[in-house]
């Protein structure tokens, strides 16, 4: 008990050391670049100067020092600015372009991959491996890549995870939360932006990167997903040469998705290539609420017998199930060119929004389906769709959950690479299919039963729920013990109006009960049959059409 008290105390001890080192290292940063303000709050009033501070601050705005200090910060904080990057909803203008310049600047680390190896699989690595390179095929601030081939000769890539990086990010966001806390304190801005729910969300984002096991599994579900598609491939992952630390997957070799060239060299024909890639991620979405995160040309290759092959599973998106329903009624929508639905849809998908004018904000959405359906095919340009849709939501104050703001960089990103090798690349056309499918599905019986059921359930739950002051009311009506010491004017052409109404509800309930019923003998092989379908089912949509027409007669008619 003593020896495990006295480890926690070392381990908070040592972050505490660490967390004073990169606070140190960030304050030092800070006043290099000129935020003095922000300094004298974190240091109790007492500014901090820096020899040389005045003239970087000259040479640059506010938003590029911005930037200066991001970079100079290293990979958390490069990563954070390029997650904040479109996010055109929480930040200005000037700022969001600044962030798009944040590249990633990382230097090679000499790594000794064997001993690597050895030490996370307790293995020796000349037993397994007949071979590996000793230069890395491509660095990044979390991981380097090298190539290796395995004892039966297969190619594989060795994903090593760079010594001591879960530390520094873990640090780094401790960091990053005491600056939110900082900035929400002194300043409006930290709650108007809802900055720590944003720095959470980078959080768990970033936690999410760093893990190899992550990745793997990401893999293994898109494995699972396409294991039918004949359009594409998924590399195979080696499980015995992989941990949280070393991801050992399959080697490609293939082609830049972007290298029109030589893809025409190997007699694959670029336009197939574009409309397939743009295809698949598509059916990531649409099919499986599971999507690449970052399809820019460099994660995608296209094997020479013309399979295309995403790859770097290190950031996705996930769509949970009633969001994804929610997003194919955008969709088809969309395609059915109906802003006040997609204005409906875009509101439900929502985390919060406060429309300042909803009639502004639908014609807003139509503008942009005007220029949509009215523009020609290379007029259009998906970029300028995306960035007018996001003005449009900042506009009516409407905060979307993370994944749609994915969706927006994966679209621009696919469709930025497929116009690079097709410029005749048409994405509304590519989304006609999955609106039928989606349009088919929803009016199959199977559904229609299931949506029934979901509503009958509901309406059951919500009488179940009626408050017990409702539930007095009612029988103190019931009873005639209600009275109201009011004047009600017309109080005969009222009582018409109730009557009416509860009339009208009660054949909707009807009708309701009936399309549940006719949709179960429709499913059913029993009974009578006029064809191919049953009698009853037959009888019971004359019945429901009947009713339908009753109550669009009695709707006009008042």
């Amino acid at each position: 008990m003593v020896l495990l008290c006295s480890n926690y105390f070392i381990d908070m001890f040592d972050k505490q050391q660490r967390k004073l080192k990169r606070s140190a290292r960030l304050i030092s940063v800070l006043s290099k670049y000129g935020f003095k303000d922000m300094l004298a709050r974190m240091n109790g009033g007492n500014k901090q100067e820096e020899e040389g501070s005045d003239e970087i601050i000259s040479k640059g705005t506010v938003y590029e020092r911005i930037r200066l200090v991001l970079e100079e910060l290293g990979p958390t904080f490069v990563k954070l600015g390029q997650a904040f990057s479109n996010r055109e909803d929480l930040l200005p203008p000037e700022l969001i372009q600044e962030l798009q310049k944040l590249q990633d600047k990382v230097d090679t680390i000499d790594m000794n991959i064997k001993e690597i190896l050895e030490l996370e699989f307790n293995i020796s690595a000349d037993d397994h491996f007949r071979e590996i390179e000793k230069e890395p095929l491509a660095t990044a601030s979390i991981a380097q890549v090298y190539k290796a081939v395995l004892a039966d000769g297969s190619e594989v890539i060795l994903k090593i995870k760079k010594p001591n990086v879960q530390m520094v990010i873990e640090d780094d966001l401790l960091l990053l939360k005491d600056m939110e806390k900082l900035i929400s304190a002194y300043s409006e801005i930290g709650n108007k932006l809802n900055l720590k729910q944003a720095i959470s969300t980078f959080e768990r984002s970033l936690l999410e990167e760093v893990s190899l096991i992550n990745e793997k599994e990401n893999i293994q579900q898109f494995s699972r997903n396409f294991k039918n598609n004949k359009e594409t491939y998924v590399p195979k992952v080696y499980e015995e040469f992989s941990n949280n630390n070393v991801l050992c997957m399959e080697f490609i070799d293939g082609i830049k998705v972007t290298d029109k060239s030589i893809l025409l060299a190997n007699s694959i024909d670029p336009v197939k290539v574009s409309e397939v890639g743009l295809r698949l991620f598509v059916s990531q979405i649409l099919d499986y609420g599971f999507f690449h995160a970052d399809p820019h040309a460099g994660n995608i290759l296209v094997k020479k017998n013309g399979k295309i092959v995403f790859i770097d599973f290190g950031a996705v998106g996930k769509i949970q199930p009633n969001d994804k329903e929610i997003l194919e009624n955008l969709i088809v929508s969309f395609v059915a060119k109906n802003p006040h639905k997609i204005v409906r849809y875009l509101k439900k998908m929502a985390v919060s929004y406060e429309i300042p004018d909803e009639r502004r904000f639908e014609n807003d959405v139509e503008d942009i389906l005007n220029f949509v359906h009215s523009s020609s095919l290379q007029e259009i340009n998906v970029q300028v769709i995306v960035n007018k849709m996001k003005d449009i939501l900042k506009d009516n104050r409407l905060y979307m959950p993370d994944y749609f703001y994915l969706l927006f960089k994966g679209i621009s990103l696919i469709e930025g690479v497929g116009r690079n090798i097709n410029p005749d690349l048409d994405i509304v056309k590519s989304l006609h299919p999955y609106t039928k499918k989606i349009f088919a599905r929803k009016i199959s019986p199977k559904n229609l039963l299931k949506t029934g059921m979901d509503r009958m359930m509901n309406f059951t739950d919500n009488v179940d729920e009626i408050p017990k002051e409702l539930r007095s009311v009612l029988q103190k009506l019931d009873e005639n013990k209600f009275t109201v010491s009011s004047e009600i004017k017309n109080i005969e052409k009222t009582n018409q109006l109730i009557k009416s109404s509860v009339i009208n509800l009660i054949l909707t309930m009807i009708l309701g009960a009936n399309i549940i019923a006719t949709a179960i003998v429709f499913v059913s092989e029993s009974g009578p049959r006029i064809g191919e379908m049953s009698l009853m089912a037959v009888l019971g949509f004359i019945f429901s059409a009947l009713l339908v027409l009753i109550l669009l007669l009695r709707i006009t008619r008042k």
